[in-house]
Order: C-alpha cells, then sequence, then structure tokens
C-alpha cells in the first residue's frame, strides 16, 4: 500500500492558521478529496485546532503533515500530525460556557476517529485520523420488464380516497 505524504513548516505566528487551511484544501482536493465531501470540512476543522494549538500554546515553529492512506484502516483513512519543538504534552482542558477558548482537543476528541500524541526529537506530535467513508458511485438501475414501456392511463387502478378525506372535485 502506499501513503502520500504532504507537509508544510508553520510559524510561530496566528496568521499561519489561516494559511495551513487554505494549504490543507488545495491538498485535499489533489489527493481527490472534493470541497462538498463533509470529511473536507472536517479534516479543515481538525488542522485548524491542531495549528492553532501549536502555534497559541507553544509558541514555536511547527510542522504539519496530512498522509492520505493511513493508519489502521489505511485505504480511506487521513492521518493529520502536527510537531513542533516544545516537549509539554497536550493537556485538555474543559471551557466553561462563557470561555471563548479550551474547546481545541474536546473539538479533536469528538471529530476524530482516533487521536493522540508521541515523543518527538525534542518535541511532540499531536495526531488524529479520520476514516474516509467512501461512498461508491450510484450504480444505473438495471432495466425491468417494462422498462421505457409506456403504460395507458386506462390500466391504472383507481384509488380510493381515504375514510373521511376531502373530496376535490376534479
Amino acid at each position: 500500500m502506499q501513503v502520500l505524504l504532504v507537509q508544510m513548516e508553520v510559524g510561530p505566528d496566528p496568521a499561519e492558521v489561516g494559511r495551513a487551511r487554505r494549504w490543507a484544501r488545495s491538498r485535499l482536493a489533489g489527493s481527490g478529496i472534493r470541497d462538498d465531501e463533509p470529511v473536507a470540512e472536517t479534516l479543515v476543522l481538525l488542522i485548524s485546532e491542531l495549528v492553532t494549538n501549536a502555534v497559541v500554546h507553544t509558541g514555536c515553529p511547527a510542522v504539519l503533515r496530512m498522509l492520505f492512506g493511513a493508519g489502521e484502516t489505511a485505504a480511506g483513512t487521513v492521518r493529520v500530525e502536527v510537531a513542533d519543538t516544545s516537549a509539554c504534552p497536550p493537556s485538555p482542558r474543559r471551557a466553561e460556557r462563557e470561555d471563548t477558548n479550551g474547546r481545541g482537543l474536546e473539538l479533536v476528541d469528538g471529530l476524530a476517529d482516533r487521536w493522540g500524541w508521541q515523543p518527538e526529537g525534542a518535541g511532540k506530535s499531536i495526531w488524529c485520523e479520520v476514516d474516509r467513508c467512501v461512498v461508491p458511485p450510484a450504480q444505473p438501475a438495471a432495466p425491468g420488464p417494462l422498462a421505457g414501456a409506456a403504460v395507458p392511463a386506462a390500466s391504472a387502478a383507481p384509488v380510493a380516497p381515504a375514510a373521511n378525506a376531502p373530496v376535490v372535485p376534479a
């Protein structure tokens, strides 16, 4: 099985989050995942959260990676990794209703099929995987015995109105 790996360097600037989203959209399209597929929006949101966490909480440059055809279920799985040079492990928070931040890893946990982190060099890599539900193209219906045959109106059985149904004059 082949795995396609694409990656970009992310600077320690919050403006890099938008650039990472644009880059991810173009790479998703290049891998055959259309913009209108629900998995595309899910992946872009996950990337946004992971890159934001790296930029905001570490202040270090990071590397964003996307692997297509990766993970346990391989063929339909997309893996996202964000590696940074901070050795501090991710720390999920429980945001209060009025908080304007602190929900990133909660979102990752809710949207990804799997996620975790591991040491990488002097820092760490936070990863998540999304299994792509590939819907096969619609197959044309097999022609039945009357396919394409006209049915005369007289052969249709009349339908009796339901009890208590209003009668509408023709």
